[in-house]
């Protein structure tokens, strides 16, 4: 393996492919496994990091075994994919679940001209996203041709005939491939197993700087949890850059840096066909639940100058704390110019900005690029007056 010979030879490292590890010993600071080849292997350590990510969640179910039931969480995982369809007669798709994994994938199974369904238990489409903003994203998924199936469980599968037969819950669903897209679980049994504390969604419990319950072990990546900046509560929210972020810290920290992380806002982005849907911070009933007295406001505004061509409507929705005028969240949808406006509210969260501060911030303008007003500000000033308001 090229990739392993380069981590070996030019960065000095001795990596072990072909070993798994079945147990930790934080007493003898030893970890211990099996080899590819059946044999066993022990190795001491001075200081331990557990970065065994999260895998798929996969129903404990009739038929989700079945060939042509498929996840998508690793590299290995496309490429099966991308083998399955490129070798077996796939006209119709069903996607368990409505997740971000699971738009992405209806787009493009869609662009491959495969007839696709989503089915999910819960009534309601992106359940955390403003109702408004809500509907945009699911207007845009219909008119590209999905069917979604909403407040429907997958009760089983069955081969039928070469292909695949969905029992739902109130209808049966014929389809040649079964992406599953529910969400993912972080890979923490290892941790549990040698007596290390678990925190929000059984992820290892660590400090802000990475440190385990047991001295000596760090955790990072999306095994980990994360404090949330907005709250100062522990939660988990596996996203890419909290994964590289905390990953660094391990070394640096191991290599006597003192390392503290701030946490995380949960800030992401996606995007579904010509839609980009965007979201940081707090939602209202996120907001509520930790205790805080949320209002919000949801606006429309234009992405460009409204003179400029090219001009698209931006939905922008806000969360602000009535008692201290904190911004708790935001939210925004659109064609464009979502994907990196989220990036000033989010920094905004960072720094725990007032909503009259951030509606005070100098934002770039130019025609092309937004109206005088940048969308987030304006959705500010209008937050902003519902708070004053009472």
């Amino acid at each position: 393996m090229r990739e392993a010979h380069v981590f070996r030879e030019k960065q000095g490292i001795d990596l072990r492919t072909g070993h798994r590890v079945e147990r930790i010993d934080p007493a003898k600071r030893r970890v211990a496994g099996v080899r590819s080849d059946g044999g066993r292997f022990e190795v001491d350590y001075d200081k331990l990091l557990l970065a065994t990510g999260a895998s798929p969640i996969v129903p404990d179910l009739p038929g989700f075994d079945l060939p042509g039931v498929m996840v998508l969480k690793t590299l290995d995982d496309g490429r099966k994919l991308k083998r399955f369809l490129g070798g077996q007669h796939v006209e119709r798709a069903l996607i368990v679940g409505m997740g971000y994994i699971a738009l992405e994938m209806c787009e493009t199974l869609r662009t491959l001209g495969i007839d696709t369904a989503m089915v999910k238990p819960r009534p309601a489409f992106l359940p955390w996203a403003h109702r408004k903003l809500a509907e945009r994203v699911q207007r845009e998924v219909e008119e590209n041709g999905v069917r979604l199936i909403l407040g429907q469980e997958v009760l089983r599968i069955e081969a039928e005939g070469g292909a695949l037969r969905a029992h739902c819950t109130e209808e049966v669903v014929d389809v040649d491939l079964v992406l599953v897209a529910i969400g993912v679980k972080p890979c923490s049994e290892l941790a549990a197993e040698a007596g290390l504390e678990l925190g929000p969604g059984e992820a290892i419990a660590v400090d802000r700087s990475m440190r385990t319950s047991a001295p000596d072990i760090y955790a990072a990546g999306d095994c980990a949890d994360a404090y949330h900046v907005v709250t100062g509560e522990k939660t988990w929210i596996p996203l890419a850059l909290r994964a590289n972020r905390a990953g660094w810290a391990v070394a640096d920290h191991i290599s006597g840096q003192r390392v503290s992380l701030d946490g995380v806002a949960g800030t992401s982005v996606f995007k579904v066909f010509d839609m980009q849907v965007a979201r940081t911070g707090l939602t209202a009933r996120e907001a509520s639940k930790a205790g805080f007295d949320p209002v919000e406001v949801a606006i429309e505004a234009s992405s460009r100058a409204h003179s400029h061509p090219g001009a698209s409507a931006l939905l922008v929705q806000m969360v602000g704390d009535r008692a201290s005028g904190r911004l708790l969240g935001a939210q925004i949808v659109g064609r464009e110019g979502a994907a990196h406006r989220i990036n000033g509210p989010a920094v905004a969260l960072h720094q725990q900005m007032t909503v009259a501060a951030y509606s005070q911030c100098d934002l770039a303008y130019a025609p092309p690029f937004g109206p005088t007003w940048d969308p987030t500000l304006v959705s500010a000033n209008q937050l902003l007056k519902k708070l004053e308001d009472g």
